[in-house]
């Protein structure tokens, strides 16, 4: 493992925060479609820098999944399939924090979102040789 591995439990706790905060909005607070929509691409958003920061490939800060992704993509094949569902929260990380950006999403949509998100953190996972399902 080329990256601290207390900085990447901490990149997952963080993220997981995020995708848990998604979690708890969805099931109890479903106006919130534009805060559950963030937190979702936050948690991806995170789950892809842990990534990026494990194969020691160095990144701007940026809310931009699809450079995050095409980062990421040199090292580690990314499907087609979840590349394109990751570009689906790309809109969610810097727009629907403002009052000029109203979504109101499905309940497929929040759960969609809240699946990619999943998806992001399963890569992790597979790709990462450490225990993240702790705590």
């Amino acid at each position: 493992m080329s990256a601290n591995k207390n900085r990447l439990l901490a990149w997952i706790r963080k993220a997981d925060h995020d995708l848990g905060s998604a979690i708890i909005i969805n099931q109890y607070i479903k106006e919130y479609s534009d805060t559950l929509a963030y937190h979702c691409q936050q948690a991806t958003e995170k789950y892809i820098v842990c990534l990026l920061e494990y194969h020691s490939i160095t990144f701007k800060k940026t809310h931009d999944l699809r450079y995050l992704l095409d980062l990421l993509n040199d090292v580690l094949t990314i499907d087609q399939d979840l590349y394109e569902k990751g570009l689906k929260l790309n809109s969610f990380g810097v727009e629907v924090r403002y009052p000029d950006y109203e979504i109101d999403l499905s309940q497929g949509e929040r759960n969609e979102a809240i699946e990619i998100a999943r998806l992001f953190r399963n890569l992790v996972r597979k790709n990462i040789n450490i225990n993240i399902d702790i705590g």
